[in-house]
């Protein structure tokens, strides 16, 4: 395995040899597609806690710490409901990357 850190080699192989149970190929692609959306669902709510930070709330109600708190869980869905919209590829790429680790092993 060339190009790759021998930490990661390392474990790599120590996984092989210890005879950990392989997970089929349909089920391994269903998680590996999971964490892909997962992770673009990340990208995309720290985007977006960027992009709402400089907005100031107004009225006797907003602001404080609770509204701190509310804006950060709908920030986290904003972005979970994007990513399983389709997002904007974030997700395949990551994918695609994952996919060709696991072929390297």
């Amino acid at each position: 395995m060339t190009g790759l850190p021998t930490s990661f080699t390392a474990g790599v192989d120590a996984l092989r040899q210890s005879g950990a149970p392989q997970i089929g190929k349909a089920a391994n692609l269903e998680n590996v597609r999971e964490a892909a959306k997962d992770f673009e669902a990340f990208f995309l709510t720290q985007m977006m806690e960027y992009m709402f930070e400089g907005i100031e709330t107004d009225g006797p109600f907003g602001g404080g710490f609770s509204e701190g708190i509310f804006r950060s869980f709908m920030l986290q869905e904003y972005g979970k409901t994007l990513a399983n919209a389709g997002g904007f590829g974030l997700a395949d790429a990551v994918m695609k990357e994952i996919l060709t680790l696991q072929e390297v092993q």
